[in-house]
């Protein structure tokens, strides 16, 4: 049975199709250390029970903190990771826009090695719904927007802990935090829903990739060699062992981000979510703590606030960088 309905979103209607589909299972009972408490206290969504949260909980949910997440997709290129079959299901990683998409969803066209690819921007509200009814569970970013597409105006440093260890994580948020600080660059943090923790710094666009890149580069090397039994920026996992990889890789054209309010592909559901530094000590929040069921009451306090409107020029911070070096 098909009890598909229809949402109006600004001047479109998107229909949901096979709401009562599941496409994510019950997180195991002990999932995480928190026995499930995330979505017991909420009581749920669709009222699947134990069964896990349907395409409907995911449309809910992107319809509920679009107002949030918009700003942060706006003009930017998306690689969409899609899973009409549910999360355990097969996945598709789409960058081309399909020709059956609405001539009402935005394209970029952006140079790719030997062409281009067109890939879906998400501008508005029912874009985004129609990429949930699509089973479009994750949307990953672009660093840089359509009209500066050889600039990006977002630095991010992935914290990838080797093994599921968030303790790991927020030592090395500290160290990097205190680092940025000392250089003069703001920046953000966002658990990623899987293991680890962005770590976002605006930029003024004036900058190419290769250029952040290195920069990035610097910082992460500078911070690993004053801390060599915690941190490491060994692309070779073998050559890790447990220490956190500080990874750099997303700052290059493109390669994207998880964008902020996404659902991973995961039991549970759980959302990429922005937080506040002094999140950061509560020993509550780890990288899967919030889910599509408590989502919208993080996304409502605001934990980017402090974020700056205006992007920093990284000429300064690279001075910096270069005298705590020598």
């Amino acid at each position: 049975m098909n009890d598909a309905r229809t949402v109006r979103a600004g001047r479109h209607t998107v229909k949901l199709n096979r709401p009562e589909k599941v496409l994510f299972p019950a997180p195991d009972a002990d999932r995480d250390g928190d026995g499930g408490a995330s979505r017991a206290a909420s009581g749920g969504r669709s009222g699947t029970g134990g069964e896990g949260h349907t395409k409907a909980d995911l449309f809910d949910h992107y319809r509920s903190v679009a107002p949030f997440m918009l700003p942060h997709l706006r003009g930017r290129p998306l690689m969409l990771e899609r899973h009409p079959d549910g999360v355990t299901g097969p996945r598709f990683m789409q960058k081309d826009t399909p020709d059956h998409y609405p001539e009402w969803i935005t394209r970029a066209e952006v140079a790719k090695q030997g062409g281009t690819v067109t890939h879906t921007v998400c501008d508005d509200t029912a874009t985004l719904l129609f990429l949930a009814d699509q089973a479009c569970v994750t949307l990953h970013r672009w660093l840089s927007r359509t009209g500066e597409i050889d600039h990006p105006d977002r630095l991010v440093f992935d914290l990838d802990p080797a093994k599921d260890d968030f303790a790991a994580v927020r030592d090395a948020a500290r160290l990097l935090g205190g680092l940025l600080d000392d250089i003069g660059l703001p920046y953000a943090l966002m658990t990623t829903g899987s293991r680890g923790l962005h770590v976002v710094v605006p930029l003024n666009g004036r900058h190419d990739f290769d250029d952040v890149r290195g920069f990035a580069k610097d910082v992460a090397d500078t911070l690993a060699a004053a801390h060599p039994n915690q941190l490491t920026t060994a692309a070779r996992k073998e050559a890790r062992g447990d220490r956190l990889y500080l990874d750099v890789q997303r700052n290059a054209y493109a390669q994207t981000a998880v964008a902020p309010f996404s659902v991973r592909a995961a039991p549970g559901a759980p959302v990429a979510m922005p937080i506040a530094r002094e999140q950061l000590d509560d020993p509550a929040v780890h990288a899967r703590h919030w889910t599509i069921d408590n989502a919208l009451e993080q996304a409502r306090s605001d934990p980017w606030a402090d974020f700056p409107r205006t992007g920093r020029s990284l000429g300064p911070a690279r001075r910096k960088l270069g005298a705590l070096q020598g």
